[in-house]
């Protein structure tokens, strides 16, 4: 079965760009444009990894961190934080990754497999 990967961004063609990156590796993917439809996606989708914007409408990627990991069930989901914004290392408590936009597939891709446990 493949992983299920939650892309959270606000801008369509990231969230396009990503999704098809993570497609081409065998991903299943779902989508957000922000923090509100996020939480709700991962309730009920129950991803595997998130990889999230930090600067969103609505619900910022931090405040929908904040509320994730207050969470039982959901707070251990690896989140990878794909962002231009100053100091978005420092958004996350321990994010599995960080990423500048934009973002160089291969390193992504390799992020993706550690932050799951994968080998390549």
């Amino acid at each position: 079965m493949s992983k299920k990967i939650l892309v959270v961004d606000d801008e369509a063609d990231v969230r396009k760009y990503l999704t098809i990156a993570l497609q081409k590796e065998g991903y299943e993917t779902v989508t957000a444009q922000n923090g509100v439809e996020a939480f709700e996606l991962v309730g009920s989708e129950r991803p595997d990894l998130i990889t999230l914007d930090l600067m969103m409408p609505e619900r910022t990627g931090t405040q929908f961190y904040r509320r994730l990991s207050r969470d039982k069930e959901l707070r251990d989901i690896p989140i990878i934080v794909i962002s231009g914004l100053a100091g978005r290392d420092l958004a996350l408590k321990e994010p599995a990754a960080v990423f500048d936009k934009p973002i160089k597939p291969d390193e992504f891709i390799a992020a993706v497999k550690k932050a799951l446990g994968e080998r390549d």
